[in-house]
């Protein structure tokens, strides 16, 4: 079984790193960039077929490892 876990920065925590690529992408020439949030996403392949047991661990994965949850969120997502 295949999944992906997203890993975002929470609303209001600054972004430097999205700043910057912001800022290197306004001087590439791309037109319309409002802001730049950069994240983390990690494909995890899973033996089993049980989707509640993999989803229950990747969420354990997630907030032991991971992410940070005091300042990112995750989403997990089983693709199959």
């Amino acid at each position: 079984m295949k999944a992906r876990v997203t890993v975002t920065l929470k609303s209001g925590i600054l972004d430097p790193q999205g700043k910057a690529i912001e800022g290197a992408l306004k001087s590439l020439g791309v037109d319309g960039v409002a802001s730049v949030r950069q994240g983390k996403v990690f494909d995890i392949e899973l033996s089993g077929s049980d989707k509640a047991k993999a989803e229950a661990a990747l969420k354990d994965a997630a907030d032991r490892l991971l992410a940070n949850t005091v300042i990112e969120n995750y989403r997990v997502e089983l693709l199959g």
